[in-house]
């Protein structure tokens, strides 16, 4: 039975040689070596050193710095950008898409324009999930 033929069956087969152009071993030639290869005599790595941990709840989430949005408000907008009511978010800001889905009687929740008036100055509250990407 004959293979059939391939793409690359058309091109000169190149094989490496075993030895760079300074006469050292290239790293595949050493598999064969009995386990003599770079690696064999390196001790492995210590664990880091255990960090340490807050002792109340409160102290392990530290309060959002003044114009930061909360993971809470975050997660609301991108709730926000992927219900598909409201119309596409892509090309414009978040404020534009709920003032367009208001104009069209849509009703879209007026905590997220809420929000966004308040956090203005934020790029990761006003603009959409898909900013960042060409149309």
């Amino acid at each position: 039975m004959e293979r059939t033929g391939r793409i690359t069956d058309s091109f000169p087969r190149r094989h490496r040689a075993a030895t760079r152009a300074d006469g050292k071993e290239r790293s595949g030639a050493r598999r064969g070596r009995g386990g003599k290869g770079r690696h064999r005599g390196v001790p492995p790595a210590s664990p880091p050193p255990d960090s340490p941990r807050p002792a109340t709840e409160d102290a392990r989430d530290p309060p959002p710095a003044p114009g930061t949005a909360s993971r809470e408000l975050l997660e609301m907008l991108r709730q926000f950008d992927l219900a598909w009511e409201y119309g596409p978010c892509t090309g414009i800001t978040r404020l534009q898409r709920w003032e367009r889905a208001r104009a069209l009687g849509l009703s879209p929740p007026a905590a997220i324009r809420d929000a966004l008036l308040e956090h203005r100055h934020d790029p990761a509250v006003t603009y959409s999930l898909w900013h960042e990407y060409g149309l």
